[in-house]
């Protein structure tokens, strides 16, 4: 997964980049919000890790700068570096747009655990954007036709899960939930 560091210490910088890599990331850095902004256009990665306080572009700016790029569809997942702590810094940095935040110095363990869980979180935006490649639906607001109306993908999916739910499963699938359940059952 890509990775993209945005931080204008470079002491920082480049133990972060290191720590990331040896974490199996492909890892690219930039030194101050502005280069991170113009790496960031250029190279589209998934997960963006940016300093909170820097003197071109903050750290906020450029998340901000992230999630109004409307040429640019796909999630990223943004996490802040900061020494800033309370309650107010975070509702800030959330308003701005961001995803997670990691204080400094970082410890690599909870760095490690924040970038699972972007993971996950990429995985799920990617299968929801596979699933609207198979509808009907608007670009711009990601709304599904169906049965002649316009509707989010939530709605949707709310209304078609107790469908879903009363479907058969196929023999295969019975038999993993009786197995995962620890029962044993003949094959036929």
């Amino acid at each position: 997964m890509q990775v993209l560091i945005v931080e204008d210490d470079p002491t920082s910088r480049l133990l972060l980049q290191r720590t990331l890599e040896r974490m199996g990331y492909e890892v690219e850095a930039a030194a101050g919000g502005e280069a991170g902004w113009a790496r960031f256009q250029a190279w589209r990665p998934s997960i963006v890790v940016t300093d909170w306080m820097m003197p071109d572009l903050d750290g906020l700016e450029l998340c901000r700068r992230i999630r109004g790029d409307a040429r640019y569809r796909r999630y990223t997942y943004v996490i802040v570096l900061t020494a800033l702590a309370g309650k107010s810094s975070y509702l800030e940095g959330m308003n701005a747009g961001a995803d997670d935040f990691v204080t400094k110095p970082f410890d690599p363990d909870q760095l490690l655990a924040r970038l699972r869980v972007a993971e996950r979180i990429l995985a799920l935006e990617a299968d929801r954007e596979a699933v609207l490649a198979l509808l009907p639906s608007c670009p711009d607001c990601c709304r599904v036709a169906h049965d002649g109306r316009w509707q989010s993908l939530d709605r949707l999916a709310t209304a078609r899960r107790a469908a879903v739910s009363a479907r058969p499963l196929c023999p295969d699938c019975q038999r993993a939930r009786v197995r995962d359940l620890g029962v044993a059952v003949p094959a036929h």
